[in-house]
């Protein structure tokens, strides 16, 4: 029996009950096939944004459903029970794309960026993994020089994880 080591709210309760009925009759049902193939599960990514779970912390003012981090927490452990690699996919857009340009963004990427990222219009990815550091970022070989109102990038890269839907 799942004992909460903490008591939720109602709310709190809702987001757990829809991310574990959702995982466990549309996402685990095709892990084992994912998982095989490596077939990128975009029937369920869409349904995790029309769920409102790829924007999750992301304010309403911004398109997304602007939840507290314990929903996302909450909602992240269902959908990672279910498919841990459905579950990446959902880490990445939350954490790794949509908070970071929260915190460091202008207003203008905001407006531009989140609001298709949090509907599932967009998707984020990341690259950290390089040949001859791995995941080290102190190690890391790749540049980022200033060339006027760009960047221009140099290194190489060994792992973009939602890099082929981004």
């Amino acid at each position: 029996m799942h004992v909460d080591i903490f008591l939720l709210d109602d709310e709190h309760k809702m987001i757990r009950d829809t991310a574990r009925d959702f995982a466990r009759k549309e996402i685990a049902p095709k892990a084992k096939e994912l998982d095989e193939t490596g077939r990128f599960p975009a029937e369920l990514v869409s349904q995790l944004a029309t769920m409102g779970f790829l924007g999750m912390m992301v304010p309403e003012q911004y398109g997304g459903a602007g939840f507290d981090t314990l929903s996302y927490v909450i909602a992240m452990e269902e959908i990672s029970a279910g498919c841990a690699s459905t579950g990446v996919i959902m880490s990445v857009n939350n954490s790794l794309v949509c908070s970071p340009l929260l915190t460091y963004g202008t207003e203008e990427q905001k407006q531009k960026y989140l609001a298709p990222l949090a509907k599932g219009e967009k998707l984020g990815c990341f690259g950290l993994s390089e040949p001859a550091s791995g995941s080290d970022a102190a190690a890391m070989k790749t540049t980022a020089r200033r060339e006027g109102e760009h960047y221009v990038l140099n290194g190489t890269k060994n792992f973009i994880t939602n890099g082929r839907e981004a």
